[in-house]
């Protein structure tokens, strides 16, 4: 079901488009400050094997990475998909601006495959402008706002312990589309934040309203703000999950695509610090045939 919000994204979107130069767009993204700096998996080349390979990285726009993630970074990550059951990846390669891991094992390109990760708390101290860009840049709740005025107001330094979570989801050369939506609807155990494409039909095209669902410890999280991006434009469609995590989004061009999000709460150990985790979901849309 296509909703009047995603018609007016496409509009939008589409508008934009044909009024602007890619490169004012592109240097508007330069121009703009961005201190959630999200991770990802961007596809990548197959091993000589056979492995899938993806780079994981950092950046402040997506789909530039601009800094690796180190080994020791990674908590747990793994990959599945149709015949293949979930193992973790290995290690390939230091890029300078990702962390190159694989498939455990040979995937055949006809596969759909999910592949995740999870990194280790980092802690970490803000200054107060810096606060104000970070809190705009992942759309932040007025509760997060309001309690973060008050600790302002009583001296107290943005203090943090982040998590980040990434998932990829790559469609297999002439997979059937029901393995392709089960590989990645399914949760993925033991993730703090997970990002799931519920969308049936498979590979995904230029027009198709997508359906995703937002979990938090394997539980549906209400009420949070996600933002859709694309690596054709920095302008961003932020919408909020329903009652059950919910979101569901019109991408209305070819291309790769990036859904992000940032949960951040009061710290159950210091009330007057923050725990947040950030999630995402990178995904290709095909044109239409």
């Amino acid at each position: 079901m296509k909703s009047a919000s995603s018609g007016l994204f496409c509009g939008v979107f589409l508008g934009w488009f044909r009024s602007l130069s890619f490169g004012l767009l592109l240097g508007a993204a330069l121009a703009g400050p961005a201190l959630a700096h999200d991770t990802w998996f961007v596809p990548k080349a197959t091993t000589d094997r056979g492995e899938r390979l993806f780079a994981l990285g950092t950046g402040t726009m997506f789909p530039q990475q601009d800094v690796p993630v180190s080994l020791k970074q990674l908590q747990s990550s793994g990959c599945r998909g149709e015949g293949q059951r979930a193992a973790p990846m290995r290690w390939v390669a230091d890029a300078p601006a990702a962390l190159m891991l694989r498939s455990a094992r040979p995937v055949p390109l006809a596969v759909a495959l999910t592949c995740w990760a999870q990194l280790i708390p980092i802690d970490i101290e803000i200054d107060d402008p810096t606060v104000e860009i970070y809190l705009k840049e992942i759309n932040a709740l007025p509760a997060v706002r309001e309690r973060w005025e008050s600790l302002r107001a009583r001296g107290i330094r943005w203090q943090e312990s982040y998590v980040k979570h990434a998932r990829i989801e790559v469609d297999g050369e002439g997979a059937p589309a029901a393995a392709a939506a089960a590989a990645g609807a399914a949760p993925i155990e033991g993730l703090g934040m997970d990002l799931r494409l519920e969308t049936p039909q498979r590979p995904l095209r230029a027009g198709d309203t997508l359906r995703f669902q937002l979990l938090r410890d394997g539980k549906p999280l209400a009420g949070l703000p996600l933002e859709l991006r694309s690596d054709l434009s920095p302008i961003g469609l932020w919408r909020t999950t329903d009652a059950e995590g919910r979101v569901e989004l019109a991408v209305p061009l070819a291309g790769r695509w990036l859904l992000r999000g940032t949960d951040v709460r009061p710290s159950t150990q210091n009330p007057d610090r923050w725990e947040s985790r950030f999630v995402t979901l990178a995904f290709e849309v095909l044109k239409k045939p």
